[in-house]
């Protein structure tokens, strides 16, 4: 984030500067050029092959994990801010924001004239609506970890939204473009889905498939271009691949790095590849023996012998991480943590340190992020070294999400990243937070978030995020070895996909079109 000025700087600057100040980070070099020039043709049928469906799979945004259905989520709805490729918000169903001096206010002014799929012209108190969806005890929204700091929003006008917050906060903006914030009219059936996006749901097959036609009364100028699009549940990567290879359909996320320079080559295929803030992990359960020891969860750090996995796993498509999951580009990135090295006499002192006998078992299936099982399995090469023996339970990909996920003690993981090193750390560590995966609690770390959060003097909060990353580094649930590339294919008649370093490609169904 950059600030210009003091406390008294002007807020909506710091906000709106923080993207660019992210991409400058050198991030935007790295990038492939644009696949966007194309002519867009309207129509066609747009076929994408996802992962990460599951027979469970429900409509309800608050309910969203992973790649399938927060694709299909940006296919019917919209969120009041959007993520640019610059990783700055700009307006989608919010027109305008302000916030006021120290940003415990904010006003958000709503677009006139939007309609819902069904004809109702969209309006504050369906926002309202909306936003508390998430909020309030029991909710088991990913976003509500964002929104605690919300003491109150309330309709202040039929095109006025104002939020009212505990404390100061200069993420508002981009809490507003996650994916669960979708806006529905009030009182919304979940089960049949009534937006504002470029598509209507026609036909929703939970883990098979999803069918939506275009909406003839978008709003957005140069969006969704295909006439209807089917959503595919495709959670293996040979059959995914594959179905790209024969045109079965036309786009498809998560490559495998070892396939990636064949499919380059192969006619009538095109390549994304973006650098990014998403990153593959090893969660261990905090509040479950052995993992409440943090020797034994040390030991299991200094055990992985990260460069071989990113060489191995990602085929370089990657960066190496270091237990914390704040990216290097981050303007809050703590660079001078020092970076964790395999050390098997570390891994070993600390295992003995831990008392722990037996062996350490590990859940995983390809489903939590391509080449998992293989991670795991160099993972187990790394740890016998360190005389710690781990045994790999497979696990099947349906369900994977619902029942190994925040249920099995120690498994594999993926997180797509957040733009700010606040929004991260709140989503995944905070002791409330609904997709705490590590169930690691730490009320010291919860009250230093909510400091850094208000904190207006650049120098202070930096100082306070780095004091965050190191608790995390050092005390934490999360073995994180590597940072992935965004990795997806596509045929070539198809363009569009806007490349942007966090959450890409889940708007790629009004993104794409065909030349």
């Amino acid at each position: 984030m950059r600030q210009q000025g003091g406390p008294s700087a002007d807020r909506r600057g710091f906000v709106q500067g923080a993207g660019a100040l992210l991409l400058g980070a050198g991030l935007a070099g790295s990038m492939p050029g644009s696949l966007r020039a194309a002519t867009p043709k309207k129509g066609g049928h747009l076929k994408l092959g996802i992962d990460s469906a599951g027979a469970t799979d429900s409509l309800d945004p608050a309910t969203y994990t992973a790649w399938y259905m927060q694709i299909v989520g940006f296919q019917w709805g919209n969120c009041l801010v959007e993520l640019d490729e610059k990783v700055r918000p700009v307006p989608e169903l919010a027109e305008s924001w302000e916030p006021n001096a120290d940003a415990t206010r904010w006003v958000f002014k709503l677009r006139k004239g939007v309609t819902f799929h069904n004809g109702k012209e969209l309006t504050a108190a369906d926002v309202v609506y909306s936003i508390n969806h998430h909020r309030g005890e029991g909710s088991k929204s990913g976003a509500t970890g964002y929104l605690t700091v919300i003491k109150d929003v309330k309709a202040t006008g039929p095109n006025e939204v104002t939020f009212v917050l505990d404390s100061s906060y200069a993420d508002l903006p981009y809490v507003l473009a996650d994916y669960h914030l979708l806006i529905v009219p009030e009182g919304a059936d979940w089960t049949k889905p009534v937006g504002t996006g470029g598509y209507i749901v026609e036909t929703f097959e939970p883990g098979v498939r999803t069918l939506a036609k275009r909406n003839p009364n978008y709003w957005k100028e140069g969006r969704a271009w295909a006439d209807s699009i089917e959503t595919l549940a495709l959670n293996d990567l040979t059959a995914r691949t594959s179905a790209l290879q024969t045109g079965s359909v036309h786009f498809i996320n998560r490559l495998d790095p070892k396939t990636v320079g064949l499919l380059e080559r192969a006619p009538g295929m095109q390549v994304y590849n973006m650098p990014s803030a998403g990153h593959y992990c090893f969660p261990m359960r905090c509040d479950t023996d052995p993992f409440t020891n943090n020797d034994l969860r040390l030991a299991l750090k200094y055990g992985i012998d990260r460069e071989d996995v990113v060489k191995k796993i990602l085929r370089g498509y990657g960066q190496v991480g270091n237990d914390h999951p704040v990216p290097s580009f981050d303007p809050f990135h703590a660079a001078d943590i020092p970076q964790r090295a395999y050390d098997p006499d570390k891994a070993k002192f600390h295992f003995k340190k831990a008392g722990v006998s037996g062996p350490i078992r590990l859940s995983v299936s390809d489903a939590a992020f391509t080449g998992a099982v293989d991670a795991a399995t160099l993972y187990k090469e790394h740890l016998a070294k360190c005389g710690i023996t781990l045994d790999l339970v497979r696990e099947p990909a349906d369900g994977y999400w619902s029942n190994v996920w925040m249920v099995k003690p120690f498994c594999a993981s993926y997180w797509g990243g957040r733009p700010t090193a606040d929004l991260m750390l709140s989503v995944a560590y905070k002791s409330d937070a609904a997709w705490n995966e590590s169930f690691w609690k730490r009320p010291k770390f919860d009250q230093l978030l909510l400091q850094a959060r208000g904190e207006l003097d650049t120098a202070k909060r930096k100082q306070m995020y780095h004091d965050l990353q190191m608790m995390v580094h050092e005390d934490g649930g999360e073995v994180i070895p590597m940072f992935n590339n965004m990795l997806f294919g596509a045929r070539k008649d198809v363009a569009g996909l806007v490349q942007t370093p966090v959450l890409a490609g889940l708007r790629c169904g009004e993104q794409l079109y065909f030349t």
